[in-house]
């Protein structure tokens, strides 16, 4: 935040100096605005679909109106223990299914840009359960939003590896959802499966073409689009024992649709 501007008289003196720690508090703050204000801007890039799919519906005046739209997700979740600040972060598809109701939140996520998209998760959205960060990564299970944003309480836990000290009660940085787990997929769907349709249809078209999963692999919360299939972005994690270190990345339902038929086909 700027400081107050003051008027000066002519031939002022400068002000005096303000502490170090003030200066650097306030280098924060504002470097932390300017990446919130730049998270809220759709990603570089020319593809006419996932980032680019915009749902257009005319106006009164008979101009265009442009929303995107995302109604599908990969959710990424490390099956294996890994400690993180002393916290074992493993939460695969059986934690989740052990879980009252085999519902968890999904918490833990500390980037702008993912928690954006996570605030644009609609109740009732299906999403990829995606094992993540093992020796063989894919997609396990399916799962519902059974809950929309809500304040993250990680970020005011002190305990917590994803405790903000900067965030505060009254106005929170962080958000999170409430997953549910719906069923298992007929197969594992590995990640190198995945890649070899992705690669094939960006050779020769296809629904995975533009496919985020690899083609932003830094971000944990990816949506699907309507009209694409499998985007990836990076991972939040969650750390607790009963809960999922998790990102996410976003799929169109064209894209979320050819990967769930892969489930019908025998592996390669």
């Amino acid at each position: 935040m700027p400081w107050p501007s003051r008027k000066r008289d002519k031939g002022a003196v400068a002000d005096k100096k303000e502490p170090d720690a003030k200066i650097a508090k306030t280098e924060k703050e504002t470097s932390d605005k300017e990446e919130e204000e730049k998270s809220a801007k759709p990603p570089a890039g020319s593809s006419k679909s996932g980032w680019k799919n915009w749902k257009k519906k005319e106006s009164e005046s008979g101009g265009e109106e442009s929303k995107i739209t995302y109604c599908h997700w990969l959710l990424k979740s490390e099956p294996e223990s890994r400690l993180e600040k002393g916290v074992d972060v493993k939460f695969s598809v059986d934690d989740l299914k052990a879980q009252p109701n085999q519902t968890t939140c999904w918490d833990g996520v500390r980037n702008y840009q993912a928690r954006n998209f996570l605030r644009s998760m609609k109740l009732g959205q299906q999403a990829f359960f995606y094992h993540s960060n093992c020796k063989e990564p894919g997609i396990v299970a399916l799962v519902k939003i059974v809950k929309e944003a809500y304040p993250d309480h990680t970020q005011f836990d002190q305990k917590d590896p994803h405790y903000d000290s900067t965030s505060r009660k009254e106005n929170p940085k962080w958000s999170m959802v409430d997953v549910q787990f719906v069923r298992m997929t007929k197969r594992f769907i590995p990640l190198a499966e995945i890649k070899a349709h992705h690669l094939a249809h960006k050779a020769d078209g296809g629904p995975l073409k533009d496919m985020m999963l690899f083609s932003r692999q830094r971000l944990s919360i990816q949506p699907l689009t309507q009209g694409e299939n499998l985007p990836g972005l990076f991972i939040p994690s969650v750390r607790q024992a009963a809960s999922p270190i998790y990102g996410f990345s976003f799929l169109t339902t064209e894209e979320f649709d050819f990967v769930l038929s892969l489930e019908e086909e025998k592996p390669h």
